[in-house]
Protein backbone atom coordinates (compact mmCIF):
# COMPACT_ATOMS: atom_id res chain seq x y z
CA UNK A 1 0.00 0.00 0.00
CA UNK A 2 0.95 3.46 -0.21
CA UNK A 3 2.20 5.07 2.75
CA UNK A 4 3.60 9.28 2.99
CA UNK A 5 6.46 9.77 5.21
CA UNK A 6 6.24 13.78 6.68
CA UNK A 7 9.69 14.32 8.02
CA UNK A 8 11.05 11.19 5.79
CA UNK A 9 14.64 12.13 5.28
CA UNK A 10 14.94 12.91 9.04
CA UNK A 11 16.64 10.46 11.67
CA UNK A 12 13.22 8.31 12.58
CA UNK A 13 11.97 9.34 9.26
CA UNK A 14 15.14 7.52 7.19
CA UNK A 15 14.84 4.33 9.01
CA UNK A 16 11.23 4.16 8.80
CA UNK A 17 11.25 4.60 5.05
CA UNK A 18 13.87 1.95 5.07
CA UNK A 19 11.79 -0.68 7.19
CA UNK A 20 8.95 -0.05 5.00
CA UNK A 21 10.70 -0.63 1.74
CA UNK A 22 12.05 -3.26 2.46
CA UNK A 23 8.56 -4.75 3.41
CA UNK A 24 7.30 -4.03 -0.04
CA UNK A 25 5.19 -0.83 0.09
CA UNK A 26 4.97 2.19 -1.30
CA UNK A 27 6.57 4.95 0.79
CA UNK A 28 6.98 8.28 -0.18
CA UNK A 29 9.72 10.33 1.88
CA UNK A 30 8.29 13.62 2.08
CA UNK A 31 9.81 17.04 3.02
CA UNK A 32 10.10 20.30 1.81
CA UNK A 33 13.49 19.36 -0.28
CA UNK A 34 11.13 16.96 -2.27
CA UNK A 35 8.15 19.78 -2.95
CA UNK A 36 5.84 18.45 0.03
CA UNK A 37 5.65 21.63 2.55
CA UNK A 38 2.72 21.07 5.25
CA UNK A 39 3.70 24.44 6.46
CA UNK A 40 2.47 26.36 3.21
CA UNK A 41 0.64 23.09 1.93
CA UNK A 42 2.52 23.38 -1.53
CA UNK A 43 2.29 19.71 -3.05
CA UNK A 44 -0.05 17.78 -0.07
CA UNK A 45 -2.38 16.78 -1.98
CA UNK A 46 -0.64 14.83 -4.81
CA UNK A 47 1.90 13.45 -2.10
CA UNK A 48 -1.46 12.13 -0.07
CA UNK A 49 -3.24 11.36 -3.23
CA UNK A 50 -3.98 7.41 -3.03
CA UNK A 51 -2.36 7.35 0.42
CA UNK A 52 -3.50 5.04 3.15
CA UNK A 53 -1.26 5.78 5.53
CA UNK A 54 0.63 9.04 6.28
CA UNK A 55 3.01 9.15 9.68
CA UNK A 56 3.72 12.69 10.61
CA UNK A 57 7.82 12.85 11.93
CA UNK A 58 8.55 15.84 11.01
CA UNK A 59 10.01 18.62 13.85
CA UNK A 60 9.60 22.53 13.96
CA UNK A 61 12.96 24.26 12.95
CA UNK A 62 12.60 26.60 16.21
CA UNK A 63 11.93 25.92 19.50
CA UNK A 64 10.67 28.83 20.23
CA UNK A 65 7.52 29.30 22.25
CA UNK A 66 5.12 30.44 19.76
CA UNK A 67 7.46 29.57 16.58
CA UNK A 68 7.08 25.95 17.67
CA UNK A 69 3.25 26.26 18.58
CA UNK A 70 2.74 27.85 15.10
CA UNK A 71 4.75 25.13 13.47
CA UNK A 72 2.82 22.28 14.91
CA UNK A 73 -0.86 23.92 14.50
CA UNK A 74 -0.47 25.11 10.90
CA UNK A 75 1.36 21.90 9.83
CA UNK A 76 -0.98 19.91 11.34
CA UNK A 77 -4.06 21.42 10.10
CA UNK A 78 -2.79 21.24 6.65
CA UNK A 79 -1.70 17.66 6.80
CA UNK A 80 -5.37 16.50 8.26
CA UNK A 81 -6.79 18.85 5.71
CA UNK A 82 -4.94 16.94 3.09
CA UNK A 83 -5.40 13.47 4.85
CA UNK A 84 -9.09 14.08 4.97
CA UNK A 85 -9.55 15.06 1.40
CA UNK A 86 -7.60 12.02 0.09
CA UNK A 87 -9.29 9.43 2.05
CA UNK A 88 -6.17 8.46 4.44
CA UNK A 89 -7.68 5.32 6.61
CA UNK A 90 -4.82 5.64 9.25
CA UNK A 91 -2.87 8.85 10.47
CA UNK A 92 0.85 7.97 12.80
CA UNK A 93 2.19 11.08 14.90
CA UNK A 94 5.34 10.95 16.67
CA UNK A 95 5.28 13.09 19.96
CA UNK A 96 6.77 13.07 23.42
CA UNK A 97 6.67 10.73 26.97
CA UNK A 98 5.12 13.15 29.07
CA UNK A 99 3.88 15.66 26.86
CA UNK A 100 0.64 16.30 29.40
CA UNK A 101 2.52 16.13 32.06
CA UNK A 102 5.23 18.92 31.11
CA UNK A 103 2.77 21.78 29.96
CA UNK A 104 5.17 24.59 31.34
CA UNK A 105 6.97 23.79 28.33
CA UNK A 106 6.54 25.59 25.40
CA UNK A 107 7.44 22.84 23.36
CA UNK A 108 5.18 20.44 25.29
CA UNK A 109 2.13 23.02 24.76
CA UNK A 110 2.80 22.70 21.00
CA UNK A 111 3.13 19.00 21.02
CA UNK A 112 -0.20 19.18 22.42
CA UNK A 113 -1.91 21.27 20.21
CA UNK A 114 -0.80 18.79 17.62
CA UNK A 115 -2.26 15.98 19.28
CA UNK A 116 -5.57 17.65 20.03
CA UNK A 117 -5.97 18.37 16.03
CA UNK A 118 -5.37 14.76 15.68
CA UNK A 119 -7.57 13.64 18.02
CA UNK A 120 -10.38 16.29 17.04
CA UNK A 121 -9.96 15.42 13.23
CA UNK A 122 -11.62 12.13 12.14
CA UNK A 123 -8.96 10.38 10.92
CA UNK A 124 -8.73 6.89 12.68
CA UNK A 125 -5.49 7.54 14.07
CA UNK A 126 -2.24 6.41 16.45
CA UNK A 127 0.02 9.02 18.38
CA UNK A 128 2.91 7.30 19.37
CA UNK A 129 4.86 8.27 22.64
CA UNK A 130 8.33 8.04 22.79
CA UNK A 131 11.36 9.00 25.20
CA UNK A 132 14.51 10.72 24.27
CA UNK A 133 16.57 9.58 21.84
CA UNK A 134 20.17 8.02 22.55
CA UNK A 135 21.22 10.61 19.71
CA UNK A 136 19.89 13.61 21.56
CA UNK A 137 21.95 12.93 24.65
CA UNK A 138 24.29 15.22 23.07
CA UNK A 139 22.46 17.93 22.61
CA UNK A 140 21.13 18.32 26.00
CA UNK A 141 24.21 18.20 27.31
CA UNK A 142 25.55 21.02 24.70
CA UNK A 143 21.92 23.03 25.91
CA UNK A 144 23.14 22.65 29.59
CA UNK A 145 26.75 23.45 29.54
CA UNK A 146 28.24 26.28 31.02
CA UNK A 147 31.70 27.01 30.82
CA UNK A 148 33.16 23.79 31.41
CA UNK A 149 29.85 22.20 33.64
CA UNK A 150 27.08 20.52 32.75
CA UNK A 151 23.77 21.38 35.25
CA UNK A 152 21.36 18.99 34.66
CA UNK A 153 18.02 17.48 36.07
CA UNK A 154 18.92 14.18 38.19
CA UNK A 155 15.46 13.13 37.60
CA UNK A 156 15.06 9.83 35.75
CA UNK A 157 14.91 9.36 32.09
CA UNK A 158 14.52 6.08 29.55
CA UNK A 159 15.72 6.65 26.52
CA UNK A 160 16.04 4.71 23.19
CA UNK A 161 17.99 4.01 20.06
CA UNK A 162 16.63 5.60 16.73
CA UNK A 163 16.48 2.20 15.24
CA UNK A 164 13.85 1.01 18.10
CA UNK A 165 11.82 4.03 17.25
CA UNK A 166 12.03 3.31 13.67
CA UNK A 167 11.15 -0.62 14.53
CA UNK A 168 7.91 0.75 16.22
CA UNK A 169 6.83 3.46 13.47
CA UNK A 170 7.10 0.77 10.71
CA UNK A 171 4.91 -1.69 13.04
CA UNK A 172 2.20 0.70 14.06
CA UNK A 173 1.69 2.20 10.23
CA UNK A 174 1.32 -1.15 9.27
CA UNK A 175 -1.13 -1.93 12.34
CA UNK A 176 -4.78 -1.03 12.91
CA UNK A 177 -5.34 2.38 14.22
CA UNK A 178 -5.26 2.74 18.03
CA UNK A 179 -7.42 5.64 18.23
CA UNK A 180 -5.53 6.81 21.32
CA UNK A 181 -2.12 6.64 22.35
CA UNK A 182 0.76 4.16 22.89
CA UNK A 183 4.06 4.84 24.96
CA UNK A 184 7.83 3.66 24.33
CA UNK A 185 11.01 3.43 25.67
CA UNK A 186 14.51 2.14 25.89
CA UNK A 187 14.83 -0.53 28.57
CA UNK A 188 17.04 1.41 30.90
CA UNK A 189 16.04 4.13 33.50
CA UNK A 190 18.87 5.77 34.56
CA UNK A 191 19.09 9.40 36.25
CA UNK A 192 19.52 12.26 33.04
CA UNK A 193 22.68 13.59 34.33
CA UNK A 194 24.42 10.06 34.95
CA UNK A 195 23.54 8.99 31.13
CA UNK A 196 24.99 12.39 30.41
CA UNK A 197 27.91 11.63 31.86
CA UNK A 198 28.46 8.19 30.56
CA UNK A 199 28.77 10.26 27.31
CA UNK A 200 31.26 12.51 27.76
CA UNK A 201 33.53 10.13 29.52
CA UNK A 202 33.34 8.49 26.41
CA UNK A 203 34.03 11.37 24.58
CA UNK A 204 36.79 11.79 26.79
CA UNK A 205 35.17 15.05 26.76
CA UNK A 206 36.56 16.86 30.55
CA UNK A 207 33.61 18.92 30.87
CA UNK A 208 31.59 17.79 34.45
CA UNK A 209 28.28 16.65 34.89
CA UNK A 210 26.66 18.37 37.63
CA UNK A 211 23.38 16.65 39.12
CA UNK A 212 20.98 20.22 40.32
CA UNK A 213 17.35 19.48 40.94
CA UNK A 214 16.40 22.51 39.62
CA UNK A 215 18.04 22.50 36.21
CA UNK A 216 15.26 23.07 33.57
CA UNK A 217 14.60 20.57 30.60
CA UNK A 218 12.62 22.79 27.85
CA UNK A 219 11.88 25.39 30.62
CA UNK A 220 10.30 23.13 33.31
CA UNK A 221 11.72 21.28 36.55
CA UNK A 222 11.32 17.41 36.37
CA UNK A 223 10.03 14.87 38.58
CA UNK A 224 11.13 11.55 38.37
CA UNK A 225 8.49 10.06 36.92
CA UNK A 226 7.90 13.46 34.58
CA UNK A 227 9.87 11.44 31.44
CA UNK A 228 9.72 7.95 31.89
CA UNK A 229 6.77 5.52 30.52
CA UNK A 230 4.49 3.78 32.36
CA UNK A 231 4.23 -0.15 32.96
CA UNK A 232 2.57 -0.84 29.34
CA UNK A 233 5.03 1.12 27.57
CA UNK A 234 6.74 -0.93 24.32
CA UNK A 235 10.69 -1.53 25.40
CA UNK A 236 13.52 -1.10 22.65
CA UNK A 237 16.16 -4.13 22.94
CA UNK A 238 18.96 -1.75 22.62
CA UNK A 239 20.99 -0.70 25.85
CA UNK A 240 23.34 2.61 25.84
CA UNK A 241 26.22 0.99 26.24
CA UNK A 242 25.90 -1.09 23.17
CA UNK A 243 24.42 1.70 21.53
CA UNK A 244 27.50 3.54 22.27
CA UNK A 245 30.04 0.78 21.12
CA UNK A 246 27.74 0.89 17.60
CA UNK A 247 27.93 4.44 17.54
CA UNK A 248 31.33 5.83 19.12
CA UNK A 249 31.12 8.82 19.50
CA UNK A 250 33.68 11.68 18.10
CA UNK A 251 36.82 12.10 20.99
CA UNK A 252 37.88 14.89 21.92
CA UNK A 253 41.44 16.12 22.34
CA UNK A 254 43.68 18.50 23.61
Amino acid sequence: MKIVVIGGTGLIGSKTVERLRKKGHDVLAASPNSGVDTITGTGLAEALAGARVVLDLANSPSFEDNAVLEFFRTAGRNLLSAGAAAGVEHHVALSIVGTERLQGSGYMRAKMAQEELIKSSGIPYTIVHSTQFFEFMDGIAQAATIGQTVHLSSAYVQPIASDDVADVMADVALASPANGTIEIGGPEKVRLNEIVARLLAAKNDARQVVADPHARYFGVELKDESLVPGSNARLGRIRFNDWLSQHPPRKMTA
